[in-house]
């Protein structure tokens, strides 16, 4: 069986799947009608793979929470960490499961199982984006909302335990059950978990293990979840000893000059101050999950390289000459090294997409930010409508209000990233043909030089 490649349909003029559709679907402006075609077409699958997903995560949370408190505490909290990893791996799966489920609605899909290419299976497609978008989701701090879950399921489950202990005299472990471990079991921990996660990166980078790159995602969570323990204590036990030293009283000292001494320094500085958490939700957000949206599908300009082409992260394809798409472990390493590792991936998808026209991102940025937009306002309706005056009758309606709103707005976002990168694919696609077909119409009209007579 052939291997999966995004490039096996390139070369396909003008499929029949593609052709049935009218011309104007294919334009940027038609974005929000396809991705509601896509979410009518797969509703009851997005359904089932958002609810079990949910399900699994308050479960792990709510065990997590309930095993943090008692004996042997240190101890639990090693287990904590533990479930609080397999959360993030429990988004992780649903997340690639539900972009999955919509490969068969993609007009890029059935382009590319016209033109002979392979079905390809959701394990491998998990394996391929796993390690990247575990990089994706800590770099850009998605972890701090599964923190904050935790510690709200954490509150609730005794509400007035925290001040029991309070009159007690005692230290409450409630909410603590992420920055609690000692710094020597969080060594520990940690190397354990770094041993794990190399050898199964090895693995994977070997092409040995069907569950090697979700096992190596795993244990990258997990390092650096039991490390982040470990330097929140060295930070806590000498963040006075570090705010005191000369160089940092210094580096103060010299900015707070420099916004007083430099024209329009401070207004620049307030400025990007104001406006940068705007920026990162209206077009960095939207792009990094189109990102994870290119990976699972595959890149459609040429191959998966193709994101990360001119980047660090170009070492860490070869494997793709013999599996395709197999990102390895170096990637991780690169995506989440740094501010360039950050960026780069970002920016090449951009790139990517604007193969598509300028206008599809910028229609999908605008749909996007509608429809988180939306959400709000639409959890704030059912908070208004279920209101029935009794105190504390919110605990009980928070929860399924949360889930319709999160339900709705994930979904969509969902068909949203797969209408994008259909459109921008089969875009790019036709206009390769058509260009493909006139060279060739060209070659074919031209007259056949005959040597010169002597």
């Amino acid at each position: 069986m052939r291997q999966v490649s995004g490039t096996s349909a390139h070369a396909v003029a003008d499929q029949p799947a593609v052709r049935r559709r009218p011309a104007w679907l294919l334009s940027p402006y038609a974005l929000p009608l396809h991705a509601l075609r896509i979410a009518g077409a797969c509703a009851l699958p997005l359904i089932i793979w958002f609810s079990l997903g949910r399900v699994i995560r308050w479960g792990l949370l709510l065990l997590a929470a309930t095993i943090s408190h008692g004996e042997w505490y240190q101890a639990r909290l090693v287990v904590v960490m533990f479930l609080f990893t397999l959360v993030v791996m429990a988004s992780l799966v649903t997340t690639i499961g539900m972009l999955y489920i919509l490969r068969g609605a993609l007009m890029e899909t059935q382009a590319r199982r016209a033109a002979g290419e392979a079905h390809e299976s959701l394990l491998n497609a998990l394996n391929r984006t796993a390690l990247v978008f575990c990089g994706i989701y800590l770099t850009w701090g998605f972890l701090a909302e599964d923190a904050r879950d935790f510690m709200n399921i954490d509150l609730l489950r005794q509400p007035d335990r925290i001040f029991i202990d309070a009159f007690a005299g005692e230290e409450s472990t409630v909410m603590r059950g992420l920055i609690g471990l000692d710094l020597i079991v969080s060594a520990v921990t940690m190397a354990v978990a770094w041993v794990v996660k190399t050898l199964f990166a090895r693995r994977h980078e070997a092409g040995r293990g069907r569950f090697s790159g979700v096992i190596a995602t795993c244990g990258e969570l997990a390092f650096v979840l039991y490390g982040l323990n470990a330097v929140t204590t060295v930070l806590g036990a000498r963040s006075d000893w570090v705010g005191s030293r000369v160089v940092v009283v210094a580096w103060q000292e010299w900015m707070e000059k420099a916004r007083e001494s430099i024209p329009g320094w401070k207004s620049v500085t307030d400025f990007i101050g104001e406006v940068w958490p705007y920026v990162v939700d209206a077009l960095v957000l939207p792009l990094t999950w189109l990102t994870v949206g290119i990976l699972v599908y595959g890149a459609y300009a040429e191959d998966t390289r193709t994101t990360i082409r001119g980047t660090p992260l170009e070492r860490a394809a070869a494997p793709l000459e013999r599996r395709t798409h197999a990102l390895t472990r170096r990637a991780l390493d690169r995506l989440t090294e740094g501010w360039t590792s950050r960026w780069i991936p970002l920016l090449h998808s951009l790139r990517l997409t604007m193969r598509g026209g300028a206008p599809l991102f910028g229609m999908f940025a605008l749909c996007y930010v509608g429809l988180h937009i939306g959400g709000i306002y639409l959890e704030r309706a059912g908070r208004y409508l279920l209101d029935t005056g009794e105190p504390y009758f919110w605990i009980f309606t928070s929860v399924p209000i949360e889930f319709v709103s999160e339900l709705i707005v994930t979904t969509l976002s969902m068909c949203l990233i797969a209408a994008t990168f259909d459109l921008a694919a089969t875009r790019d696609r036709l206009a390769r043909a058509q260009v493909s077909a006139g060279s060739a119409a060209r070659d074919r009209s031209s007259p056949e030089t005959s040597p010169l007579p002597s």
